[in-house]
C-alpha cells in the first residue's frame, strides 16, 4: 500500500491521532466498533457526534461509535489509506482525487452538493493586493490537496498566472493562521470555518470560489469495511442527511450545539452554516467527470503523483 504524500505537518498529525487511539480503545474489544474520522469543517458529522444522535441510529446494530479528529482532510484520508478509519466525515472534493493517486481503496459514500462561497482566498485588510493578479510574485499558503488548492489553481489561470507565479508555501491550517498574521505570507487560500473565523478580524476576500470551483465535499469509506457493513453505511448516510436537513432549518440552534466544540461563537458558525449547502446526497456517475478534470488538473500541474481514472473508485449505493 502506497503511502500518501501530504508533508511532515499532515503525517505527524496522523501519528498524533494514531497514537490517541491506540490508548483509547480498551473498551474495543466489547463489541463492533466504526471508526469514525472527521475535522473541524465536519459540520454535520460534528452536530451528529455532539447530539449523541448517530450513536443512537447505530445502537440497534450492536454498534459503537470511535471518533478520531484530524487538522484536515488530507491526513484523514491517510488514515482511511492506513485501514486506521473506517469512515471519513466530509473532505473536500479534491482529496479522494489524491488518496486514489497513492492506490488508497476507498468507496464514495456521499456528496455535500456545491458551496463555492464556503472557501476563499484571502489578505489582510490594508494589504495592496486587490485582485487575483496581484497575488504575482507574492507568498501565498495553502494546505496540500486541499479544495482552496484547487480554487487557488483556477482562480489564477483566470488571471493569466499559474501556480509557478506565485511563492507556495504548503501548510496545515493551524500553521498558516500564525504565518498570516505575522506576515510570514501574503495571502492564505482557506475554507469553512476557518475563514468565517478570520473573518473576525482585519482581512478582506480577494475572491471566493463562485463562478470558479464548485467545492463538492465527499463521504468516503474504506472500501474494506463498506463491504462488510453496508448497514452502517445506510445509518451513517442517513443521518447526516437528516441533520443538514436540521441544521438548515434551525441554523441558530445547529450553531448552538457546534459552538463549544468548534471553540467560536454562534454567529459564525452561523455564517458557516448559511454557505454550506449542507445537502447530502447519493453520488451520481456524473460527478466523476468533475472528478477527472480535477485529477487531470492536479496531475498537469506535477502535484498529483500519479494519473488518475476518477470514475474507477468504488460508489456505495443503499441497494
Amino acid at each position: 500500500m502506497r503511502r500518501l504524500n501530504f508533508g511532515r505537518s499532515a503525517v505527524s498529525a496522523i501519528v498524533a491521532t494514531l497514537a490517541m487511539f491506540t490508548l483509547g480503545t480498551s473498551w474495543a474489544a466489547d463489541g463492533d466498533v466504526v471508526r469514525i474520522g472527521y475535522q473541524k469543517s465536519s459540520t454535520l458529522t460534528l452536530i451528529a457526534k455532539t447530539r449523541g444522535t448517530l450513536e443512537k441510529a447505530l445502537a440497534p446494530l450492536g454498534v459503537k461509535v470511535q471518533w478520531l479528529e484530524f487538522t484536515s482532510g488530507t491526513p484523514l484520508l491517510e488514515a482511511v489509506n492506513l485501514g486506521s478509519i473506517d469512515i471519513s466525515a466530509d473532505v473536500a472534493d479534491t482529496v479522494p482525487i489524491f488518496a486514489q493517486a497513492a492506490g488508497a481503496k476507498i468507496t464514495y459514500l456521499a456528496l455535500e452538493t456545491p458551496s463555492p462561497e464556503a472557501q476563499a482566498i484571502v489578505v489582510p485588510k490594508n494589504s495592496p493586493i486587490k485582485t487575483v493578479a496581484d497575488l504575482k510574485g507574492k507568498r501565498v499558503a495553502v494546505t496540500k490537496g486541499a479544495g482552496a488548492h484547487l480554487l487557488l489553481t483556477k482562480a489564477l489561470t483566470n488571471a493569466g498566472l499559474s501556480l509557478k507565479d506565485v511563492d507556495l508555501t504548503f501548510l496545515q491550517p493551524p500553521d498558516a493562521r500564525p504565518a498570516f498574521e505575522r506576515g510570514s505570507v501574503d495571502a492564505w487560500a482557506l475554507w469553512d470555518p476557518f475563514l468565517s473565523e478570520l473573518q473576525k478580524t482585519d482581512i478582506r476576500v480577494v475572491t471566493d470560489g463562485k463562478g470558479i470551483t464548485p467545492y463538492q465535499r465527499f463521504y468516503l469509506a474504506s472500501s474494506a469495511y463498506a463491504a462488510k457493513r453496508p448497514d452502517v453505511l445506510r445509518a451513517f448516510f442517513n443521518e447526516v442527511a437528516d441533520t443538514g436537513r436540521w441544521a438548515k432549518q434551525n441554523p441558530k440552534a445547529a450553531s448552538e450545539v457546534l459552538a463549544p466544540v468548534v471553540g467560536t461563537d454562534v454567529p459564525t458558525l452561523e455564517r458557516v452554516i448559511n454557505r454550506r449547502s449542507l445537502d447530502v446526497r447519493l453520488v451520481q456517475a456524473s460527478v466523476f467527470e468533475e472528478q477527472q478534470k480535477i485529477a487531470d488538473t492536479f496531475l498537469s500541474l506535477g502535484v498529483l503523483p500519479a494519473a488518475v481514472v476518477a470514475k474507477n473508485a468504488s460508489v456505495w449505493s443503499p441497494k
